[in-house]
């Protein structure tokens, strides 16, 4: 690593130049446990669509020199689709206060030197900037004993409970994808953290 920048893209031409990156590191990132998401380039080009289509949304990217090895992105939970919003709303929490924090994807040789921090802290500050009370994400559930989980499977509980995120009781999301070990759509569930600012 040389040196590495972390910051938001407000630019409209920075964030449009970025989406491929965020595209191949999702497809990278999500193919790795637990997500096990086998991606294709025309699926994200219609994601990254209607991410750049949701006011207020947030890019923040990671670059060792001109490369961009990480990104994260975050937007008002008002304008996330129903799938999105109804749990937390049916939780107890008011989607109009709420700020969504979609993906956090860093490649491997990356990790453990503090920008997964950094992606909290910029994503956050955005949502503390547009007003928002609170902050979730949601991460998928896998079964101790499914047979693709890797024997060194790091548990990212400590890293969330440690920035203040806990489980959101009852607040399960479900989503469809491919899994790689599968040859068609299955649906996942997902379960919600949030902390309050």
């Amino acid at each position: 690593m040389t040196s590495i920048t972390v910051e938001t893209l407000s630019d409209p031409a920075a964030r449009a130049a970025a989406l491929p990156a965020l595209a191949r590191l999702r497809i990278a990132v999500f193919r790795e446990w637990p997500y096990l998401y086998e991606g294709t380039m025309e699926h994200e080009a219609d994601y990254l669509a209607a991410f750049e289509a949701e006011p207020g949304s947030v890019l923040v990217v990671a670059r060792d020199g001109d490369q961009i090895v990480g990104a994260a992105t975050a937007s008002p939970m008002s304008g996330q689709k129903p799938a999105v919003r109804d749990p937390m709303q049916a939780a107890g929490h008011d989607a109009a206060t709420l700020f969504y924090f979609g993906e956090s994807v860093l490649l491997a040789d990356y990790r453990g030197h503090g920008i997964g921090h950094a992606f909290f802290d910029h994503r956050e500050a955005a949502a503390r900037a547009a007003g928002a009370m609170a902050a979730c994400y949601c991460r998928v559930v896998r079964p101790a004993d499914h047979p693709l989980r890797p024997a060194d499977a790091r548990d990212l509980g400590p890293f969330w409970r440690a920035r203040g995120y806990a489980p959101v009781e009852g607040a399960l999301a479900t989503f469809t994808w491919r899994d790689i070990d599968q040859s068609a759509e299955t649906a996942h569930p997902l379960q919600f953290w949030a902390r309050t600012f």
